[in-house]
């Protein structure tokens, strides 16, 4: 099951708050996640477009969201369920989607129209989308759409510089006309709150206020037409091929008759946002109509914050030196969110504090690499970019970037404790990171400088290995010192990959010379055994017992080693199953293309039966490694705005001069085509698209078995075990049901009762029968239990943590468990890792909760403590002099 999206935050596309204004939807490529800001998590919707998405319109409830992709097709989205309602075409590029704030209708601009649609309600219908009005009047394409609070009006931007303000229904006295003075392209338009007056910005930077000589109550309808001549254009609407609902013309020059008694615009005031240069590219705004707020982007990264109408500055400052592509503001107006598509950036900023709320930023270059640390809570990804990325699993946030890195990183890896990291860089030296400071606390270098491209670190932790792209040898290090302990030299060709054995001081690496080389690093770094194979090696990976090797070579084959013997055990041929898609220049089948493909990255499952494999394809395979089968293809995206996603050749991108592609890339080879049009002009030359390819560079199983990752052109994409919905028995006779286990519960058979649910496998039903065992009986269960429903109960343990709030009660389960049954577990330590792992990675999240909960109140104690001392100390020194005055009195007395 499709878990989540790492390492890609937002491509492009409108950011929206949703209702409560605590999460934010950000599109990335073709889905979208959703962050929520209030409890620090995010989530990727399992639902994606054929293309990336350029357009989002959330309802005013919060509960549906349209997502437009760049040709024009559209979903209907429940954000409650998280599926897919409705699919629709608009048939050309949209440029727009807004919902009115009643939530009855939206609008949606594509080309120079606006088009009202009925919105999706709450009842069953045929079609979702149905047409109400077009209309018409911007002579070029439409920017941006604002609606008036009680919904009788909205307004659209256009390309033509002029702006119009539409009626949803007809109005009498509201003529639809252009509102002009600008210079340059609209960017964005913003009625007033509970009023017609009107706010227009532009790219070039400029402001103009109008203001409207009649309130929201004062437009008059109009009055009610023929039924006759409805019901015929109705039926002359039903011919045509696409719908145009009712057709409103706008007119951009209206004659003085037409315009009398009528709703007028007339410009107040006209501000420039800089005159300087730097600023004159305003790139995208919003505005927050309680508040009066106005936040506006450029293309240097710098914003404005603005009070209006009276244009005061209120902030301004720089987030990067990218263009700013969304700005969008939450209900409440304290949090501004900005998108940067050129870095892949994603801002939540509180502007009264000047605060980060959340400051995220992937990859924006490729990832390359990653790797789980051993508890399985956090990965760690790098990229060509030379960033090294750890990422929460439970979050999907990054925490820590490290940046020391001057070219791109192509391997990382996680030490046995998980509190250093290592990466190896084409800048010729591989760093090891704390995860405690935070810091670059050891950097190996080669004496002459080498490009590493693989790395590899021992059980212990004490030994570092990375291989050349450029020397052919491998150097090991020494982790304590730092010192380079020995060159092992042997390959006749660039060292592609290199892997320890989990069990023993044992290094495989593998070389474009055909060989895999076993070096035993406790006997002088020796060559113990060289493996002979039929083509180039790419990817060489242990099993987790460390008594399998599997190797990965050019000609697509995955074979299987005896490492301690020298034999091949097996071999699996994959080059079929990669189903390389073609690229839009192959002038060559896909079908074709694939048979000179391979896999690049191997992984083993935790239990080690099955092998994870995955290339230049968009799909990964995963294989049973005993039966040498394959198991099941996972597709990693379907997004088409990718290259080599496509199996078949697109005839409707064939032209007379050949293939669409090959003319919008311009190249300048013997391939390319010019077409020597008169008049056209072309933009800057030295521009060039470059689309890019879906490829898999990395998989990575998690250590407790439950999930995998995949870095690819998408991003991190994670995957899950879905374990609610499928029916799974064990062991199971006639006589386990849920009444019989019930029944044995209230005769007090709890060990019984434990077995049966374990024998039914339903998760709720085994949650009940373990919460129904008294903690004073725990003891007796567990010794009683048998040694087959022990894994099973410490599994279920695991699972149970991640959501229930019963955390003493099932770690006395837990301690006892390990307790009465440790030796025996042990001898069987190679299988049950995985589910030790998950057990550690869920007891260690909630420790490190429960942790800051304590600090915190400890911090707070110890607050309100201190303020008590001084109140009495205070009260103390306030009382003083009236004792004094007593005790004299009482001496006075006795005298």
């Amino acid at each position: 099951q499709f878990s989540g999206l790492l390492g890609t935050v937002y491509r492009r596309g409108n950011l929206s708050f949703t209702r409560d204004g605590n999460s934010l939807v950000s599109p990335v490529g073709n889905r979208i996640s959703l962050f929520d800001l209030k409890n620090n998590k995010c989530e990727t919707l399992p639902l994606a477009t054929r293309l990336n998405i350029v357009c989002v319109g959330l309802s005013p409830d919060g509960s549906l969201a349209i997502l437009i992709d760049e040709e024009g097709a559209a979903l209907l989205v429940s954000l409650i369920g998280k599926c897919v309602i409705h699919q629709f075409y608009f048939h050309k590029p949209v440029h727009s989607v807004s919902f009115s704030p009643d939530g009855k209708k939206f609008v949606v601009t594509k080309d120079n129209l606006a088009y009202l649609y009925h919105a999706p309600g709450k009842k069953r219908e045929f079609n979702a989308f149905v047409l109400d009005k077009t209309y018409y009047g911007p002579y070029d394409e439409t920017t941006c759409i604002d609606w008036t609070d009680d919904s009788k009006c909205f307004a659209v931007g256009s390309k033509d510089m002029s702006t119009w303000v539409f009626g949803a229904e007809r109005w009498a006295n509201l003529i639809y006309y252009s509102l002009g003075g600008h210079k340059d392209v609209i960017v964005a338009c913003f009625f007033e709150e509970n009023s017609l007056d009107l706010y227009t910005i532009s790219q070039d930077a400029a402001l103009c206020v109008w203001q409207c000589d009649t309130e929201l109550d004062g437009l008059k309808p109009m009055p009610p037409k023929d039924a006759a001549k409805e019901k015929k254009a109705a039926d002359d609407e039903e011919l045509l091929e696409e719908p145009k609902g009712e057709e409103i013309h706008g007119k951009a020059d209206p004659s003085e008759q037409e315009t009398r008694n009528k709703v007028k615009y007339s410009r107040v005031a006209k501000y420039f946002f800089n005159k300087e240069g730097d600023f004159n590219n305003l790139t995208a705004a919003a505005y927050h109509k309680k508040t009066h707020l106005l936040v506006t982007g450029f293309a240097s990264g710098i914003f404005h914050l603005h009070e209006l109408p009276d244009f005061n500055l209120i902030h301004s400052l720089s987030i990067s030196d990218q263009r700013i592509a969304s700005i969008s503001i939450n209900c409440t107006g304290d949090w501004i969110a900005f998108g940067c598509s050129g870095l892949g950036q994603l801002l939540v900023w509180e502007w009264q504090s000047e605060s980060y709320v959340l400051k995220q930023q992937g990859h924006f270059n490729s990832m390359v690499s990653l790797a789980y640390s051993p508890d399985g809570q956090y990965i760690v990804t790098g990229g060509e970019d030379g960033k090294v990325k750890v990422w929460n699993t439970s979050s999907s946030f990054c925490f820590v970037t490290f940046t020391e890195h001057n070219s791109g990183v192509t391997a990382v890896t996680f030490t046995s404790t998980g509190y250093v990291i290592l990466s190896a860089s084409l800048d010729g030296t591989v760093r090891a990171f704390d995860l405690h400071r935070y810091r670059n606390f050891r950097t190996f270098t080669s004496p002459r400088p080498s490009q590493f491209s693989c790395l590899a670190v021992d059980s212990s932790g004490e030994i570092v290995a990375a291989g050349s792209q450029d020397s052919f040898e491998i150097f090991i290090w020494s982790m304590q010192s730092g010192r380079l302990l020995d060159v092992l030299a042997g390959h006749e060709g660039p060292i592609s990959s290199l892997s320890f054995n989990p069990m023993k001081c044992v290094l495989a690496s593998a070389s474009w010379d055909k060989t895999v080389k076993l070096w035993d690093m406790l006997d002088s770094w020796r060559t113990k055994e060289t493996l002979i194979m039929n083509s180039d090696v790419l990817v060489v990976a242990f099993r987790p017992d460390g008594k399998e090797l599997a190797v990965a070579a050019l000609n697509g084959q995955i074979t299987f080693w005896d490492h301690e013997n020298a034999v091949q055990t097996g071999s699996i041929e994959g080059r079929h199953d990669l189903q390389m898609g073609r690229k839009e220049l192959d002038k060559i089948t896909a079908k074709q293309a694939a048979k000179g493909k391979s896999f690049t990255t191997l992984c083993y499952s935790a239990d080690g039966q099955s092998i994870l494999a995955g290339g230049l394809s968009k799909f990964v395979c995963i294989y049973n490694v005993k039966e040498q089968i394959l198991m099941k293809k996972f597709e990693i995206s379907c997004n088409y705005s990718l290259d080599a996603m496509e199996e078949y050749l697109d005839r409707r991108k064939m032209t007379e001069f050949g293939s669409m592609a090959l003319i919008d890339e311009g190249g300048g080879g013997d391939d390319a085509v010019a077409i020597p049009l008169p008049g056209v002009k072309r933009g800057d030359m030295s521009y060039r698209h470059f689309k890019p390819e879906i490829r898999v560079t990395c998989v990575r199983f998690c250590p407790t078995g439950r999930s995998w990752a995949a870095t690819s052109t998408e991003g991190l994409l994670l995957y899950s075990l879905d374990s609610g919905l499928i029916f799974d028995p064990f062991e199971l006779d006639i006589d386990v049901t849920p009444s019989n286990i019930h029944k044995t519960l209230s005769q007090k058979e709890y060990t019984m009762a434990i077995v049966m649910a374990f024998k039914l496998n339903e998760k709720k039903l085994i949650q009940e029968v373990v919460e129904a065992v008294p903690s004073t009986e725990v003891d007796v269960v567990c010794s009683s239990l048998p040694d087959l429903y022990v894994e099973k109960l410490l599994e279920f343990l695991a699972s149970a943590f991640e959501t229930s709030c019963h955390l003493e009660f099932y770690l006395i389960w837990a301690h006892k468990l390990l307790m009465l049954h440790g030796q025996k577990l042990k001898t069987r330590s190679v299988k049950l890792l995985p589910v030790i792992q998950f057990l550690q990675k869920s007891i260690q999240h909630h420790f490190e909760d429960v942790s800051k909960l304590c600090e915190w109140n400890i911090y707070n104690i110890k607050y309100a403590l201190a303020i008590s001392q001084q109140r009495g100390m205070k009260r103390a020194a306030e009382e003083t002099p009236a004792d004094e005055e007593e005790l004299d009195s009482d001496s006075d007395y006795l005298m």
